[in-house]
This record gives C-alpha cells, structure tokens and sequence, in this order.
C-alpha cells in the first residue's frame, strides 16, 4: 500500500450520511431545520438565565454554560456538513478535519464535565442546604467550570497531538459527516495501537470519573429524600433532579448506544446514523427538557419572549 508522509495530506473526503442524491435534499432540510431549533432553543436558555435575577444560581450558572457548549458542538459539525451538501463537494482540509475531531473532543468532555458538577450541586444542594451557600460560593462555581474547560481542552489537544505523528495512505476517505479521532487514526498506514488506546485510556479517565460522580451524588440524594418527613420536600427535591437525569441519560445513553453499535456493527453508514445520536440529538432536546420541566425556566421564558414581542 502506497503511504504519504502526513505533512503532504491536503484533502479528506467525507461520504456523510448517504451517497442517495435524492435523499441529500431531504437530509439538508432537516439538519438545517435542526441546526436552527438547538441555536434559538439553547440562546433563549441562556437569555432567560441572564435576564432573570432569580436564575442567578450555581445550578443554573452550570446550565448556561452547558447551552453554551451545545450550541458550539453542534456549530462544529452541522454547518460544514449542509455546505458540503449544498455545494456537492464532500472535501475537507486535513487541518480542518483534525480541527473539527479536536474540538468536537473538547466540547464532548466539556459536557461530561459540566454533567457531573451539575450532579454535584444538586448533592449539596439537598443533602447539606444548610451549606449551600456556602460550599458552592460563585467563586467556586468559576473555578469548577475553568477547570472542566483546561481538562477538556487538555484532552483534545493531546489526541491531536499525537494524530500529528501519523502517517496516512492515499485516498483518504471517512464514511461520517464529520471528522472523529477515532476515524482519523483508522486511516492510517503505520501502528496507531498507542492512539487507540490512548482514546480508550482518556475516554474511561474523562467521562468515567463524571459519571462515576453522578452515580455517587445520586446516590446519596436519594437515600437523603427517602429520609424526608414531608412528602412535599420530597417531590420538590426529586423535580429539581429530574431534568438532569433526564439530559445525562440522554447524553451517556446515545453514547454508550453509539460505543456498542461501533463494537457490533461493521457498517460505516449506520455507524455514523447512530453518531447522530450523541452530536446533534443531546445539544438539540437539552432546552426542552429544561423549559417543559422546570417552572422557574418557563417563566423566565414567558419573560423573554414577551419582552421581544414587546419591542417588535
């Protein structure tokens, strides 16, 4: 097999979801469709966060930051793959698809990350409310978000770094509609069993030790509510949760679903139908889970949205 010195890739080509022409309309439509509603619905979280004094808390300090790094994950990747169909050309720069897997890495563990600090606070927040205040002071709040982000971009930059040391083949061909680590370093000609395991290595460090955390604050909450003399309290408790178990099992569900169906199926097509899961569908249904289920976001929403209806 023929191998190419890595500082001479120029283009990769990217097959996306389907070859089908006719179905490529159908599928522009949609994701432009959905690109749209995760922008408008992630920005009117992070307004109504803003604009509402009362949301000025820890547990929606980390909410706004997590609408935030949904709207940036999915700008990464929906955006080049509708030009890619509009134009009819599925290339793409071997430094803009290393770019791309990088900082779809970042905002991924970012995500985990911000999952389980959310955990976290809603653990003090039930089990020592007397503390609350104290423990999760807004200065610890930044510290906590600063440090997911410098570990987050920590890992991104490591797997790049060492996808740099590759070497790759001719005809360079990735059957998703968005570059990944791990289909970078499928394409090279020389051994990648450090970078393999390296992504294994990081991915159980990095999205493990968060969900680990979840499992244990959840834990402890609900042995806390179960103890709780007021069935009331306990109701108001379990609804403050109940929006994010609902956005974590949605995001480490459709991951793991994705992890599995790569193991069992060897169809690259249908591998990246399920990647669909974890990159656009998690960013896109966060806000709604968030508004339907919480009555201090709805209202700040009605809030919001009155005000620009006011002033258009």
């Amino acid at each position: 097999m023929e191998v190419e010195n890595k500082s001479i890739v120029l283009d990769i080509f990217l097959h996306g979801l389907t070859d089908d022409t006719e179905l490529q309309p159908f599928i522009f439509g949609l994701f432009l469709c959905v690109y749209l509603i995760t922008i408008f619905g992630n920005l009117l979280i992070i307004l109504a966060i803003n604009c509402d004094s009362h949301l000025h808390t820890p547990m929606y300090f980390f909410l706004c930051h997590l609408s935030f790094n949904d709207m940036y994950l999915i700008s990464i990747t929906v955006p080049k793959m509708l030009v890619n169909l509009q134009t009819q050309d599925q290339r793409i720069t071997y430094a803009g698809c290393l770019s791309q897997a990088c900082f779809v890495v970042v905002c991924t563990m970012f995500e985990c990350f911000l999952l389980g600090v959310m955990a976290y606070d809603r653990y003090i927040a039930i089990c020592y409310p007397l503390r609350y205040t104290v423990l999760m002071n807004p200065c610890f709040c930044v510290i906590l978000v600063l440090i997911s982000l410098f570990f987050s971009i920590l890992n991104g930059l490591l797997h790049s770094l060492m996808v740099l040391h590759l070497s790759f083949c001719t005809n360079l061909e990735i059957f998703h509609f968005f570059c990944e680590i791990a289909q970078i370093i499928k394409l090279a000609c020389c051994d990648s069993l450090i970078n393999n395991i390296l992504i294994f290595v990081t991915a159980s460090i990095f999205a493990g030790v968060p969900f680990y955390g979840i499992i244990f604050s959840y834990t402890h909450i609900v042995f806390t509510v179960l103890k709780m003399p007021s069935s009331g309290r306990k109701y108001k408790a379990f609804s403050t949760c109940g929006s994010h178990l609902l956005v974590v099992s949605l995001f480490y569900g459709t991951g793991f679903g994705v992890y599995i169906t790569s193991n069992v199926i060897d169809s690259t097509k249908k591998i990246a139908v399920a990647s669909v899961m974890y990159s656009v569908v998690p960013p896109m249904m966060n806000p709604f889970v968030y508004s339907l289920r919480n009555r201090d976001m709805k209202e700040a929403l009605k809030k919001v949205i009155g005000r620009t209806a006011s002033l258009l």
